[in-house]
């Protein structure tokens, strides 16, 4: 009995030992987990603050939202700017029996935001546990909002771009959405930069959204938001304004389905003026339908017409097939396989003969510019008209431009090669005409077009000039053009001024491309002063539908009134009685 005794409690000192033992194991970790706590919490807040105290900083950090920069024509006049708007929450969390219940917040704010109480209390009692107040209030309604120190609401600060001159040049200032961030017209195009803050101020904030201000927090630029870099503009707004209006005139007067004004400085590819109709109000462009926001004179092509005949002739001369003196044969009809082709004139001037490059321009002639393209070989005048530009883009600062349709050589067979002549084989846009025919007013160079002004740096390498024709060849041209004019009857004329310029009408096809509709394009391009190209103006109004439909009556009168007040507007220098020939020189 004292045996097993004895062995019981040999066997439980054996246990408490080994109790003992585990106790001490996990005492001694627990001091060694707490000595390396300890160590741990040294290092975080006395050896190695700095890195927590970064980490604190920036959860902390916040900054003023960017605005955008403002657009400008070339005059300094304001185009688009950004406004600050807020919008108006409540947070029913924060909603008590006393100054933040629905009652006594729509008392206070109904007067203020010129709402019924009703109409209020309707919304406060909402279920949503954020609830929309009120949407784009000004800032001094925010302001008188803020005064009031209700707990339960708070004012959230947004951006809206603003355009304050409304529709003009719409389809150059595009418009800016700040919500889905999308753009188009410059707004797309000067993105980078309207958007570049070289300098953003940047500060902390509570839990609660106050500013932590301490003796590197700026007080005034905390208060102000940064803002993008300005863009000015090549457009003058006198002149959008003469095109606008003019255009708008016409096309109300010939009940037309859409048009075009632009004006373009030849020398530089400045454009002065870029109209477009149908137009719309970018401040309100989520009502605008997609054909009044589209600029269709990018993005879609038609036949130019007679007004092509200046390329045809340019490209025959430059290739050394005629002179500026040539005579060709106008046979007044003509049949190539089963087609017949007329002058508009055939029944007036059924056989004019051999006539003067400066009969085909005034007369508009199809068999005399037929007969010129035939001088070449489909070959060169494929050439040429590349290097013209036609069937690639201009290159303008501008999103959504098409490269027209101009089919390649090896395809042409007699009809294209003889249509291509008068405008019917290839397929412009209104972009491409204007910048073709201006390397004809700048001694035969091309200047890309474009509607933003840059520095001599950014111009270098955005901005490109291409020798399409010979000085003298686009010299001859400018003689042609303006002795057509000054020996016809074309309302184009101008009293002052020389005007090199040619009229165009086209028959505009159906949208499957087979047959022709019963409308018309009617379009006019020239320049002026003769002798010294300073201004290059391009008409084009589709499907005029009231009285005498041609580029004469229905172009014509719009190029003439906008070449006169831009006359004007610029001070252009008369070159009509100057003794001088129209074109002597280069400048």
């Amino acid at each position: 009995m004292e045996e097993r005794k004895t062995g019981r409690s040999r066997e439980v000192n054996k246990r408490n030992k080994r109790f003992d033992s585990v106790l001490a194991v996990l005492y001694g970790l627990f001091i060694l987990f707490a000595a390396s706590l300890i160590i741990y919490l040294f290092f975080i807040q006395v050896i190695d603050i700095k890195k927590y105290k970064i980490r604190a900083q920036k959860q902390r950090a916040s900054q003023n939202f960017a605005v955008r920069g403002d657009i400008f024509d070339r005059n300094g006049f304001k185009l688009a700017t950004d406004d600050v708007f807020y919008n108006v929450f409540a947070r029913r969390v924060d909603y008590d029996d006393d100054a933040s219940s629905p009652e006594a917040i729509a008392t206070a704010l109904a007067p203020i935001l010129k709402m019924s109480k009703g109409q209020l209390l309707k919304k406060l009692n909402s279920q949503d546990q954020i609830i929309a107040v009120k949407k784009d209030v000004d800032r001094n309604t925010a302001k008188k909002i803020a005064q009031l120190h209700l707990r339960a609401i708070s004012l959230d600060k947004k951006n809206t771009r603003v355009y304050p001159q409304g529709t003009m040049a719409a389809h150059v200032l595009g418009y800016y959405n700040f919500d889905a961030d999308i753009a188009n017209g410059v707004e797309y195009a000067a993105k980078d930069k309207l958007e570049h803050v070289e300098k953003s101020v940047k500060y902390q904030k509570t839990q609660k959204g106050k500013i932590i201000y301490d003796l590197s927090t700026d007080p005034v630029a905390t208060a102000k938001n940064p803002k993008g870099l300005d863009v000015t503009l090549t457009i003058d707004a006198s002149i959008q304004h003469v095109c606008e209006k003019e255009l708008q005139k016409m096309v109300d007067e010939k009940q037309a389905l859409r048009g075009t004004v632009i004006v373009m400085n030849p020398r530089n590819g400045e454009i002065l003026a870029y109209a477009v109709y149908p137009t719309y109000d970018p401040n309100n462009y989520r009502k605008a339908t997609p054909l009044q926001i589209k600029n269709w004179t990018l993005t879609d092509v038609f036949p130019p017409g007679s007004t092509f005949k200046t390329i045809t002739v340019a490209s025959a001369m430059d290739l050394g097939k005629i002179n500026e003196h040539s005579t060709v044969l106008d046979t007044g009809k003509i049949k190539i396989g089963n087609w017949e082709i007329k002058n508009y004139d055939y029944e007036v001037h059924p056989y004019p003969g051999q006539i003067s490059l400066e009969y085909l321009f005034e007369h508009s002639s199809n068999i005399g510019s037929i007969n010129v393209a035939k001088t070449m070989s489909p070959r060169e005048f494929y050439g040429v008209l590349k290097n013209f530009g036609f069937g690639a883009k201009t290159g303008i600062d501008l999103p959504g431009e098409s490269s027209g349709l101009l089919p390649n050589w090896s395809s042409w067979d007699k009809g294209i090669h003889a249509t291509m002549s008068y405008g019917y084989g290839t397929s412009v846009t209104a972009m491409q005409m204007i910048s073709a025919v201006s390397a004809l007013a700048n001694d035969g160079i091309k200047v890309t077009p474009h509607v933003i002004k840059y520095s001599p740096e950014e111009e270098a390498v955005k901005i490109k000039r291409v020798q399409v024709i010979s000085p003298e060849t686009a010299h001859s041209i400018t003689r042609l053009l303006a002795q057509s004019v000054n020996h016809g009857r074309s309302v184009i004329k101008m009293d002052k001024y020389n005007v090199a310029a040619k009229t165009g009408t086209s028959r505009k096809p159906k949208e499957n491309g087979i047959g022709y509709t019963p409308y018309m394009y009617t379009s006019t391009v020239g320049y002026l002063p003769a002798s010294n190209p300073q201004v290059l103006v391009y008409v084009m109004i589709d499907s005029a539908k009231v009285g005498a439909i041609w580029g004469n009556t229905v172009a014509g009168p719009v190029f003439h009134e906008v070449t006169t007040q831009v006359a004007r507007i610029l001070d252009l220098k008369p070159d009509k009685n100057v003794t001088t020939s129209v074109k002597t020189n280069s400048n």
